[in-house]
């Protein structure tokens, strides 16, 4: 690849931003105000220093290991072709099919929005809809997915720094501004749930990690696209946190838990804001479902080509991998079957244990990759916490979704298994 067609900060700085500013603050953020309530910018915040800690090993580890494999090639790296490293990237690649649900989720509750007076059902309609188009548009032009990606990434982040500049020139003619006072927060371990449940809503600054062998100049690039991406959208999601629990009462909001966004605009952006929040929170969902299923689609792809996955996986239907329409069917199921926070906490438990183990991958290989020794330990250390925390949070207070994380990580392990008992 010549310089020319290298990509620089600004380019991995966007996928990195794409990548994390999906669909997650439209879906989540409602699901993480019913848990932390005042405390919403805390739990946010603190999701997203265990990101920027995990930021750092990433950056070392592209550095070092440049490929487009990104994650899948990172474990590989520290754990070699065993059990484990395959069920890890067997659940990389459920992880995607859970966001891909999570994405489509929140396409119906927003496309449900717009029509207040619809039948509930509607929302399947959508979102099942969504998913068959995307996959349709895969097969017919995969470059036009990167094209659609670039122009709503400006569009959807203008959109939401918008509502942060307006919320927050409005927030003292506000009535709701008590409800971030430190009484209205709830239990600490209640905080730390909720940031672990909209955990998720992180994870897609790890794509970078696909793109490090053609970044220009990696050794300063990658490192600053990491971490300027994670800083400014930690940052975006405290703020929009901020305005949403200061500008409308926690009962409208759990009202319209689904498009909680969306109602938060209607105090200072009016009816049109509500409408405009909703149609941003289509097009971005839209955008990362396509963008989604093209990755997802290739990550069991990389993992049959390292040996860790059924051969079958290598091969195409209509130039496209087999794990695509795999990938659809699977989302569909999901998308339908689970409610939004069984689908939130089984995708933030499968990425924080990919993360604690690519941690742990970066701290084996501190000498080789020059990392600091106590980062990327502090990050296997707080992703593992966090895994366990969301896990008993779960099974105290919704314990289908406890089930449904524990059994999506036990269903990679156990394909893993028996792939590696029929080759051998």
């Amino acid at each position: 690849m010549s310089k020319d067609d290298k990509t620089g900060f600004w380019g991995a700085f966007s996928i990195g931003v794409g990548g994390m500013v999906g669909g997650g603050i439209f879906a989540l953020l409602g699901l993480a105000i019913g848990l932390a309530r005042g405390g919403t910018p805390v739990a946010f915040a603190f999701a997203g220093g265990i990101t920027l800690i995990t930021a750092y090993s990433y950056a070392r580890l592209s550095v070092a290991y440049p490929n487009k494999g990104g994650t899948v090639k990172f474990i590989n790296q520290g754990w070699g072709a065993t059990i484990f490293s395959g069920g890890l990237n067997n659940l990389l690649w459920l992880s995607y099919v859970i966001m891909l649900a999570l994405y489509a989720k929140a396409f119906g509750s927003y496309g449900l929005a717009l029509f207040p007076k619809a039948d509930p059902i509607f929302s399947h309609v959508f979102l099942s809809g969504i998913i068959i188009l995307a996959t349709v548009l895969n097969y017919l032009n995969a470059k036009l997915i990167g094209e659609i990606e670039t122009g709503v990434v400006v569009f959807k982040i203008l959109i939401l720094l918008i509502f942060v500049a307006l919320g927050l020139a409005t927030l003292g003619k506000s009535d709701q501004t008590g409800q971030l006072a430190v009484s209205e927060w709830t239990s600490p371990f209640r905080l730390l749930a909720g940031g672990m449940v909209i955990f998720v809503a992180y994870e897609g600054f790890e794509l970078i990690a696909n793109t490090a062998d053609d970044i220009e100049n990696p050794k300063r690039n990658l490192p600053a696209a990491y971490f300027a991406s994670v800083g400014f959208v930690v940052l975006l999601y405290v703020l929009i946190s901020i305005v949403s629990v200061g500008q409308v009462s926690f009962d409208k909001l759990a009202e319209a838990k689904d498009y909680a966004l969306a109602e938060a605009a209607k105090p200072f952006f009016g009816a049109a804001g509500y409408t405009l929040v909703s149609i941003t929170a289509l097009l971005s969902t839209f955008s990362a479902i396509n963008a989604t299923l093209y990755g997802g689609s290739r990550v069991n792809y990389e993992t049959a080509e390292e040996k860790e996955l059924f051969q079958s996986f290598t091969n195409y239907i209509y130039d496209e991998p087999v794990g695509l329409p795999l990938i659809a069917i699977l989302t569909l199921l999901v998308a339908n079957l689970l409610p939004l926070e069984s689908i939130s906490t089984s995708g933030s438990a499968g990425f924080l244990l990919i993360f604690a183990a690519v941690n742990y991958v970066a701290y084996k290989k501190r000498a080789d990759i020059n990392a600091n020794k106590y980062l990327p330990l502090t990050g296997t250390i707080l992703c593992a916490i966090a895994f366990v925390v969301l896990l008993l949070q779960q099974g105290l207070e919704n314990i289908w979704g406890a089930v449904a994380a524990v059994t999506i990580v036990g269903i990679s392990f156990l394909i893993e298994w028996l792939y590696k008992r029929k080759r051998n």
